[in-house]
């Protein structure tokens, strides 16, 4: 029987069948990975084979189909090896917010950086509209720009209003969105607001939650009537950004992307070096200020990581 993967505890997974049953299903034995950098043989949103156990009740998969794409994170507990968040992903969405909690562009652009790398188109979502004071819009104004001139889309919402909640929910029908954004910015009232029955709904499975302890930096997969899947993750910061050399930052940034070409040297880092074509786009105003100073807080993080590898 072929089913999709919608949560994990380490050691039963919960799959959806074809025919729309939901199963707790487990691995018998170890699956060979390509990579052995990754920690875990399957994810949430993977597509797998299963085959019924003898009782009637539960079932072992046996087979992982081929996945289009993955999201992963750094290992907390080993730092040199990735542990796969979710795969099959059509979309991502970073929930931001300028105030309450205010969210950094720094913040976003990592997030951003991490979509590109994996090849999951983004967009950017900023909530809480119906708080903001006059300075706080201006705050936005420039976010805004930012973001739509580097060729994002923007969204501006109101989860607790539901002011233009139907515009995202557009966006995710049909379609394995991946949520994500800190603690206090609103994906569960966003969420609620797209499906009011969903968290309902999801707790009612079977005997899942009995079957192992639910580990946080787990993804879950929640289906929604209407179409598609919502993948809610942990924080960003969970992602890193390893097997990022510091050479290859720019290239998962946009904006930098088209101009490397017209670098003098093809190891560039557009830092110091002479006649860099993205240091002239930026003095051109071509690169937003800030998306570049975010540019180098990364490089130096990337650089500073690779070196701890070294030593």
């Amino acid at each position: 029987m072929k089913g999709r993967v919608l949560r994990s505890t380490g050691s039963w997974y919960l799959v959806r069948l074809d025919d729309g049953k939901r199963m707790d299903c487990r691995v018998k034995g170890k699956f060979r990975l390509e990579e052995e950098e990754i920690t875990n043989p399957v994810a949430v949103g993977d597509e797998v084979m299963v085959e019924l156990e003898d009782n009637g009740q539960t079932a072992i998969i046996d087979e992982i189909l081929p996945r289009n794409n993955y999201i992963s994170r750094q290992s907390p507990r080993q730092k040199q090896t990735r542990h796969i968040i979710a795969a099959n992903i059509h979309q991502a969405l970073l929930i931001a917010t300028i105030s309450q909690p205010r969210t950094s562009t720094g913040f976003i652009d990592r997030f951003l950086l991490t979509s590109e790398a994996f090849g999951i188109p983004a967009h950017l979502i900023l909530n809480k509209q119906d708080i903001l004071t006059g300075k706080d819009f201006k705050k936005q104004e420039e976010v805004v720009k930012i973001y739509r001139q580097t060729g994002y889309p923007v969204h501006l919402i109101s989860a607790r209003s539901a002011s233009n909640v139907e515009k995202i929910k557009s966006l995710m029908g049909g379609k394995t969105t991946l949520l994500s954004g800190h603690s206090g910015v609103g994906k569960s009232t966003l969420i609620n607001a797209i499906h009011p029955e969903l968290t309902l709904r999801t707790g009612n499975i079977s005997e899942f939650s009995q079957k192992g302890k639910h580990v946080t930096t787990f993804a879950e997969m929640m289906e929604l009537p209407f179409g598609g899947y919502v993948v809610d993750t942990p924080g960003i910061k969970e992602f890193g950004l390893l097997d990022v050399e510091p050479n290859e930052v720019s290239h998962y940034f946009r904006e930098m992307r088209g101009l490397l070409n017209g670098c003098k040297f093809n190891n560039c880092l557009h830092v110091n070096e002479p006649k860099c074509a993205v240091k002239q786009a930026l003095e051109e105003g071509k690169i937003p200020e800030e998306r570049y100073k975010n540019y180098l807080n990364i490089l130096e993080d990337c650089e500073a990581e690779k070196k701890e590898q070294y030593e």
